[in-house]
């Protein structure tokens, strides 16, 4: 009797996973998935991902969040700044006549302090009246000035500095060290110019989005094209706002990889190596590298007669990372926002567990002093 309790014991764990199917884990195996995609009713459809099928999912629609803003080109503006309404000019008026209508004997100068750029462009000369600079240059403006200003002081000569109103000025307003209102010095001011003199961008942002707000558009690019394009680094108008944020676009991770969690774009292009590589990799004492799945949803018109796209708006996709095929393909093949990652747990593990069970009743029965 004593010799067949062991018996017993270890018949009962071998037909365990017999009767019960797979033993609890913490992911999926593989085979579970594949079965279930040949079944007739099976509500998603299962892609093998090889060199061959990359071409064809290519075509297929995007999923996610998707953001399809434009962006605005370089070009080149004057290399000085254009006065426009709500600038504000100081004149200074310098006349040595004895007789000046605007100096007293003992002042030679006179100073306007603050004179506005009026909505229409013009501002308020004493004895002149008002004089048109919307558009102008300040060295253009003060040649004007000194026009209107000869006809009823000869001698007089004047001098002009300008400082930038709203229509002159653009904001940063976030994603950068110092944050803020910034003068145009000129109008040849880029969007790489502004974000320099905010102090650069914030260290702690993923994939940095730009986006530039004009009127009741917004365009939008990445940082990394940006500063891999100089041909994108746009050039400001007054009342710009520009915002640096954070890449909104995500994966999830599951199952056997080092880490499950939500994971932000590192870059505009993920790939499934580098979808794996965020998400820590496998794990080596679970996962099966044959089973790595990507589960992504279609919209409805995805899958509608004469569309190129899947047979059902439920994908799921399947690499092998044990083949050459596999791990080029992994390389190649694009990550959409919200696709679910997941690492599948190798079978091998079930036969692992039983083993170690089987280890712990021989240990147990041992302990009892029971003879085998």
């Amino acid at each position: 009797m004593r010799r067949l309790i062991p018996l017993i014991a270890l018949a009962s764990l071998i037909l365990l996973p017999a009767a019960c199917g797979r033993l609890p884990g913490g992911a999926p195996a593989s085979e579970e998935i594949i079965k279930q995609s040949g079944e007739v009713d099976a509500d998603f459809a299962l892609y093998p991902v090889t060199r061959a099928f990359l071409p064809t999912v290519a075509h297929w629609p995007a999923t996610g969040k998707q953001e399809m803003l434009s962006w605005i080109r370089a070009s080149h503006g004057a290399k000085t700044q254009i006065i426009q309404p709500g600038d504000t000019l100081t004149l200074r008026i310098w006349d040595s006549s004895d007789n000046s209508l605007l100096t007293s004997i003992e002042q030679k100068a006179v100073q306007l302090q603050d004179v506005r750029v009026a909505a229409n462009g013009s501002i308020f000369m004493p004895y002149v009246g008002n004089v048109n600079v919307l558009g102008l240059t300040p060295d253009l403006a003060r040649e004007e000035l000194q026009i209107e200003l000869e006809s009823i002081v000869p001698s007089a000569q004047l001098q002009l500095d300008m400082k930038e109103g709203r229509n002159n000025s653009v904001d940063l307003v976030s994603g950068v060290a110092q944050p803020g209102t910034y003068p145009m010095p000129n109008r040849n001011y880029s969007v790489m110019g502004l974000i320099s003199a905010g102090g650069g961008i914030s260290a702690n942002l993923n994939n940095p989005q730009i986006r530039l707000v004009r009127g009741r558009q917004i365009y939008g690019t990445s940082v990394d094209k940006l500063l891999n394009n100089p041909q994108l680094d746009s050039l400001l108008r007054g009342g710009d706002r520009v915002f640096v944020e954070e890449d909104e676009r995500y994966f999830l991770s599951f199952g056997a990889t080092g880490k499950e969690d939500l994971h932000i774009f590192s870059k505009d292009e993920m790939s499934a190596m580098d979808a794996m590589s965020v998400s820590g990799g496998f794990q080596d004492s679970r996962a099966d590298p044959q089973g790595l799945l990507i589960l992504r949803e279609y919209s409805p018109k995805a899958v509608a007669p004469g569309k190129r796209g899947p047979r059902h708006s439920r994908v799921v996709f399947t690499l092998d990372l044990t083949t050459a095929d596999g791990l080029f393909s992994a390389r190649q093949f694009q990550i959409n926002p919200g696709d679910l990652l997941i690492a599948t747990e190798s079978p091998i593990n079930d036969a692992l567990t039983i083993s170690n069970l089987i280890g712990n009743f021989f240990g147990v029965f041992s302990r009892a002093g029971v003879d085998f």
